[in-house]
């Protein structure tokens, strides 16, 4: 694996391999604080972030290496100078590049000229670091994650397509449940249709909330993604129906809830479970710094011991 994009860089041993890695990276941080010693790693952001930035500043910090956090203050990438060329010098000095930025085809662009690893921290695409926390978090509480029903409540985006993309891979059975119109990119719920057929798993979308019935797990994000500046009033009503509330929680059976965060309580998710005894909420938010550590030492040092 030479860079991290997609999360599509992963075939099931590895994915799972990686999971484990986290997971020892997390009871034994001992053993991991120098990994990255000497190695500096620039985290870009093109877009705000809270759980992202601190889980990989800090989490890096804690491996032995240095972040450099890079924000718009050279302004809007490509503007001031061509994202190939921002690429080329990025690479002359550091060791890794984590980017949070509006379009998939920059980070290409990174990769495509850059001689050092990319990893995806948020594009309009794909979220394949938030997806890594959220499989670590269900191994957490589960153990094999190939027996999970797993069910995203809510309009189909970047979250959802690194979710449903892993749970294929994972040999998790997955439910996307939308209203109409906001479904996930068909492209790639074909691609997650493949691979789920070879690891045993099944993917299906649907707007009934009744698909979600049986599932271990509930999943719920935001109605309105980052960078869209419709207000969530304006949605509310054709949203309403899926609303992760208690009722859901126990028509549905559900003993996991999920949220990557930020929450608009009231409205995708109610703070009754949010709040209550089957939330992983703050324990998934943990485990994007534990995945996201193990993801750049396989990436940045992979002999290590």
């Amino acid at each position: 694996m030479t860079h991290f994009l997609t999360g599509l860089e992963l075939d099931k041993s590895q994915a799972l391999s990686l999971l484990d890695l986290a997971l020892n990276i997390k009871q034994q941080p001992q053993e991991y604080s120098q990994a990255l010693a000497g190695q500096s790693v620039v985290t870009l952001f093109e877009k705000p972030s809270l759980r992202t930035r601190l889980s990989f500043d800090i989490g890096i910090n804690k491996l032995g290496g240095h972040a450099v956090y890079l924000d718009q203050q050279n302004g809007a990438m490509g503007n001031r100078e061509s994202v190939q060329d921002f690429a080329l010098n990025i690479a002359t000095w550091a060791d890794c590049l984590v980017a949070r930025v509006n379009q998939h085809s920059t980070l290409k662009t990174l990769s495509e000229n850059s001689s050092i690893p990319i990893v995806n921290s948020l594009c309009d695409l794909y979220h394949p670091c938030q997806a890594l926390a959220d499989f670590l978090t269900l191994k957490e509480v589960y153990g094999d994650v190939s027996q999970l029903k797993l069910a995203f409540i809510g309009a189909g985006n970047n979250v959802t397509h690194s979710l449903m993309l892993l749970a294929a891979t994972l040999g998790t059975d997955f439910v996307v449940v939308c209203p109409k119109g906001y479904s996930p990119d068909a492209q790639i719920v074909k691609q997650a249709e493949q691979i789920a057929a070879v690891n045993g798993a099944s993917v299906l979308i649907s707007d009934r909330v009744e698909a979600a019935a049986g599932s271990n797990v509930l999943y719920a994000d935001t109605w309105v993604s980052m960078g869209d500046s419709t207000p969530l009033e304006q949605v509310k009503q054709t949203f309403l129906p899926y609303q992760i509330n208690q009722a859901l929680v126990e028509q549905t059976g559900a003993s996991s809830i999920l949220h990557c965060q930020p929450a608009h309580r009231e409205y995708e998710i109610t703070s009754e479970v949010m709040d209550g005894k089957h939330s992983k909420i703050i324990q998934q938010a943990e485990n994007r710094m534990h995945a996201q550590n193990a993801l750049l030492v396989s990436l940045l040092n992979p002999n290590y011991v």
